[in-house]
């Protein structure tokens, strides 16, 4: 069994409320969970108006078909959300 990883920093500029970031946030994750079956959550950074930390895991029987995936779902990511992208890894662990 493999579980790949991933996990990014968004920077989401000209946000004005929690509520507004929330929105963002939860738009990436029901995305990556849509499109490409990953449990995907906010991992850290809360507090922060301007900044998201945002965790992505795919559980498979290859390290290179997960992190394709992953790589996929970075692309996305990158072309579809008005944010900066920031910090990112991929890593996969056999177990």
């Amino acid at each position: 069994m493999v579980v790949s990883m991933m996990q990014f920093i968004l920077e989401i500029p000209d946000v004005t409320s929690i509520k507004d970031k929330r929105r963002i946030v939860r738009s990436v994750k029901d995305k990556l969970q849509r499109r490409f079956r990953l449990s995907a959550a906010e991992v850290d950074l809360q507090d922060s108006l301007s900044f998201a930390h945002i965790g992505g895991a795919l559980v498979s029987n290859s390290r290179s078909f997960g992190e394709s995936v992953l790589q996929k779902a970075f692309a996305m990511v990158e072309n579809e959300i008005p944010a900066r992208i920031q910090d990112i890894q991929i890593h996969s662990e056999e177990f």
